[in-house]
Formats: structure tokens, sequence, C-alpha cells
């Protein structure tokens, strides 16, 4: 490895507290991670971290070190992407953190248009419902749906997306279609499952706001299994309208209870944050933010509630 590759491995190893996962991110095994370090401090003569049963810490050098680490990173990057300007590509492989749902029907199929025009960037997918931790996991940039609650994280806002009820047409002409909110109490469900516990309808009404947590015949923690199961006419569900959008078009789902559609949720691409965004980095958030503004049913001004 050479100094620069040092001095990001010894970044990650701060950041994650982790020799196996900074490891991981550069690619290379735990121990080499481990001697790559050691032989980092010998050259420096100190110690930069304080290894415990319990983990590790930056020592006072090593916070000291570190520190100048970022900076100097963050300087080579912003020299090469201002000398180079119009003369080096974007290059190098960056990490990517989305739901499957999103990654499927919107993200891969435009792919191909991105290497055309960034063929040196490579992508590494974390695809997962859950929120992954970004610097633990050594993601580059997330994906994120909803209000931001980590404000140690940089933001984009790309996009909004919309709750509504859905169910098929077989279903509704078996069952009936409910009203208003309070109906679904009384129909087959279909819920879905975050962090364990299922989660609750939301509805916009005259009155206010209110939520319903109907009982489920049906739950998952997949979308992709919630929209198999609204399919084949198992029940109604309350999820991410973006998720049934050919299927609405195209006459297999219809919308339920479109007059009590909560308000938009936003999307924001997300990555770490007190460091400034690679060139890398930066091409692929500005690829994600075109793909979301193409689809009616993900820009920021495509929503509708008929």
């Amino acid at each position: 490895m050479d100094r620069l590759d040092v001095l990001q491995l010894f970044i990650r190893v701060a950041d994650t507290g982790s020799f196996s996962k900074a490891a991981s991110a550069a690619g290379i095994s735990q121990p080499t991670a481990s001697k790559q370090v050691a032989a980092l401090e010998a050259r420096l003569g100190a110690q930069l971290l304080r290894r415990t049963s319990r983990g590790m810490s930056l020592t006072s050098a090593g916070q000291d070190y570190y520190e100048s680490a970022v900076r100097l990173l963050d300087d080579v990057e912003v020299a090469e992407s201002r000398i180079g300007h119009g003369q080096i590509a974007p290059s190098g492989l960056v990490r990517v953190a989305m739901s499957p749902g999103i990654g499927r029907l919107y993200v891969i199929p435009r792919l191909p248009e991105f290497f055309a025009r960034y063929p040196d960037v490579s992508l590494a997918l974390d695809i997962s419902e859950r929120h992954v931790s970004l610097i633990e996991d050594g993601i580059d940039v997330a994906l994120r749906i909803g209000h931001l609650s980590d404000s140690s994280l940089m933001a984009r806002r790309i996009g909004r997306v919309e709750y509504g009820s859905v169910a098929s047409p077989a279903y509704l002409e078996t069952f009936g279609t409910p009203m208003v909110p309070g109906d679904v109490e009384q129909h087959k469900c279909i819920a879905y499952m975050f962090r364990g516990a299922q989660r609750a309808w939301e509805f916009s009404t005259p009155s206010g706001p209110v939520t319903i947590a109907p009982k489920a015949q049906v739950s998952t923690n997949d979308a992709e299994h919630l929209r198999a199961s609204v399919l084949a006419g198992l029940g109604i569900a309350h999820t991410l309208t973006w998720l049934f959008a050919a299927d609405i078009a195209e006459g297999r789902v219809v919308k339920v209870l479109p007059g009590f559609v909560p308000p938009a949720f936003p999307v924001n691409a997300v990555w770490p944050g007190g460091r400034r965004v690679s060139g890398k980095v930066k091409v692929f958030i500005d690829f994600l933010a075109e793909v979301f503004a193409s689809e009616p049913t993900l820009r920021i001004d495509g929503f509708s509630r008929d």
C-alpha cells in the first residue's frame, strides 16, 4: 500500500473502531490492516491507537494525526479535481446502500448510462431495508426515506415518496372498497414490518391525522413480498406507492382511500459528514438525483392524490 492508502486505512480504522471493518472496506485482510497500521506507528515513533478488550480509541497523538490525515486527503482530492477538471474522469469504488425495491425498479435499469459516462467508477451495492451505519459499514452514500435524525450526516434531497393504500381489483370486488380510514379494520390487511414491529398506517383527514394499526393477515419485512401479496389479492396494503407505479398504471392494482393520503416523505442521498465529498461519490449522487427527477412517483414535484 502507498502512503495515501495507509492514511485512508488509518482513518477507516479510527472511524469504525475496527480493523476487520476497515480491512473489508479496503479490500484487504485484517492481519494486513493491523500490520500496515503498526508499521505506520513504528515509522512515526508514536502510538496512534489505544487497544483494549472493549475496542479501540485514538491516543492524543492519534487524534492529532487523524485530523491532519483527513485534511490532507481532502486537499489531495480537491487538487486532483481542480487540476484534472475536464481531463481526468472520476474513478474508483463507490459503496452504496439502498432498499431492494428502489434498486431493482429504478436504479439498476439506469446504470448502463451511468457507466457509459463514468466507465472507471465501480459500485458495491449494499441492498437492505435496514438503515446501515455509514461509518461502521464503510458506506459512501445511502438513500434514506423520511426525515433525518442523524445530524452527523450530510444530505442532498433528491425526491419525495408518498404513502397510500392499494389493493387488487379482484380483492375489492370480493370484499368491497373501504370509504374512510376506519373501514380498513374490517378488511384483510397486509402489513409492513420494520425492525420487528408492524408499521402503523397513517392517514390525513379533515379533522387531522389518523393512525391505525389494523390486524394483519399477512405481514412481511420485504417490499417485494408485500407487493406480491397485494397482486395475489390477499388484502389491502398501506405502503410506498412507487412500488406499485407500473401496477397502478396497468390496472393490476387500484388506489384505495385516495382522499386520505398522508403528507409525502422526503428522500435524501446521505454521506458521512466532516469531510469533502469525493468526485466519484458526487457524480453518483448527481446520477441518483437524475433518476428520481425522471420518475413521476419519485420526483420532488411529481405527486398526485388521484
